[in-house]
């Protein structure tokens, strides 16, 4: 699993998600603010303003029309559009906006005592002073805000680089070699927080424990099954000679072939447990296998263990199937498949089809029900405790070579009905020929 920063780009997102929304509102806030200045605040001051002219024309005649830099005043007779500008021409009572060089330009426009009074507010002068006391401050609170916004990003990204730093390491350690120094204190971060020393010495007496425990196994592993194979070769060889003797009457005789097939079933699960041990230990070698032969050589086996089971075995190949791995693993899944079918088939067939990149193994045994199916990779499980052969852990070992290699395993079964094991080699190379054999 990659660690690309996922917190580091969440909190960026975050604080530029913040800043923007920010940013927008103060944008708004500006333009509305522009608005209320020049629809709102100009207009209630020439309302004002063309009140305070009206009481002191009528008060005296001469009293001079309004004419400053932003405002100017025209008077007319009602109809008589005499001496007035172009765009005041036919403008009736109320507010307007008229064409201009500027922007905008606001004209307030009223009647008494048959004369009209035209109020013109240049809007050239409300843009200054939208920008003034609007653009100016929205720039500093935005410049503001982004400071703010970089030194708070700047200070999260301090607080969770010792946590980011603590993940990467984490995704390094190696389940099957794991490395406690990977999280001393000494390689933490500077500005590592107490909870992430805590976190680290944790996960550093975690992983001395992993490293211990993953230690104990291989050795109990690999002892242990280097000191069975003494005894069982043993057990073999003495089967061995007692069944080349003629004297044996016919209940010794099974007795001592049982037992021989229970010893050649033990030293196969000793084999597979040395075959774990070294690929934990050292890895294996890959190298092209056939599965053909492989298939060919355990359906030999299988003949000479079962001969007395009313069980035929029946091998179809579309193709010649080629896997680059340790021959040894794939021969311990092949296998463990197969005295599988045959340990639960009474009688009827066994068919294994071998097809382009995948294997398929189908018996007409007495099948397994939903549960049995959920708990068959499981350790020391068997559907039938009381049918003989088998420890219960022959689709463990299946199941963790299947992991180990990417080989997918697929199992299909109903009571009564046989089952069909499907597993997969997505890398193999499938040569055409066709083959079909029958024990």
């Amino acid at each position: 699993m990659q660690i690309s920063g996922g917190l580091k780009k969440r909190l960026s997102r975050t604080f530029l998600l913040q800043a923007g929304a920010i940013s927008i509102a103060a944008v708004i806030s500006v333009l509305l603010a522009a608005g209320v200045i020049k629809h709102v605040l100009v207009t209630e001051a020439l309302r004002l303003e063309a009140d305070y002219f009206w009481v002191r024309y009528e008060a005296d005649r001469d009293f001079p029309l309004p004419d400053t830099r932003n405002l100017g005043g025209f008077l007319a007779p009602v109809g008589s559009d005499q001496g007035l500008p172009e765009g005041l021409q036919g403008v009736v009572d109320g507010f307007h906006d008229v064409p201009s060089g500027a922007d905008f330009t606001t004209v307030y426009v009223t009647t008494r005592h048959g004369e009209r009074l035209y109020l013109v507010f240049d809007g050239e002068r409300v843009n200054e002073l939208a920008a003034y006391f609007g653009l100016i401050p929205l720039m500093i609170v935005l410049l503001v805000l982004y400071l703010s916004v970089w030194l708070a990003f700047r200070a999260s990204h301090r607080a969770v680089s010792p946590v980011t730093w603590l993940a990467r390491e984490v995704n390094r350690l190696d389940p099957d070699v794991p490395d406690a120094g990977l999280f001393a204190g000494e390689r933490l971060p500077k500005d590592a927080d107490d909870e992430v020393r805590v976190l680290a010495a944790a996960l550093g007496g975690f992983a001395q424990r992993l490293d211990a425990f993953v230690e104990r196994e291989r050795t109990f592993t690999r002892d242990a099954s280097h000191e069975l194979r003494t005894p069982l070769t043993v057990i073999r060889v003495a089967t061995d000679v007692l069944l080349e003797r003629t004297d044996l009457s016919g209940p010794v005789r099974e007795s001592v072939q049982r037992i021989r097939r229970s010893s050649g079933e033990m030293e196969q699960l000793v084999e597979a447990f040395l075959l774990l041990a070294r690929e934990a230990d050292q890895g294996l070698p890959d190298e092209a296998v056939c599965i053909n032969e492989l298939v060919d050589a355990e359906l030999d086996k299988l003949r000479l263990i079962a001969k007395d089971k009313p069980v035929e075995a029946q091998l179809q190949a579309d193709c010649r199937l080629i896997v680059q791995a340790p021959e040894q693993a794939v021969s311990a899944v092949i296998g463990n498949l197969l005295r599988n079918a045959y340990a639960y088939t009474d009688d009827g067939q066994i068919r294994v089809h071998i097809r382009p990149r995948h294997l398929i193994i189908e018996d007409s045994g007495v099948g397994m029900s939903e549960r049995e199916i959920e708990e068959a990779f499981q350790p020391f499980f068997r559907a039938d405790p009381q049918r003989p052969g088998g420890h219960g852990v022959g689709l463990t070992i299946v199941r963790r070579f299947s992991d180990r290699f990417q080989w997918p395993v697929q199992i299909h079964s109903r009571e009564g009905g046989g089952t069909r094991v499907k597993i997969g080699f997505p890398t193999a190379v499938c040569k055409v020929v066709s083959k079909t054999r029958q024990d």
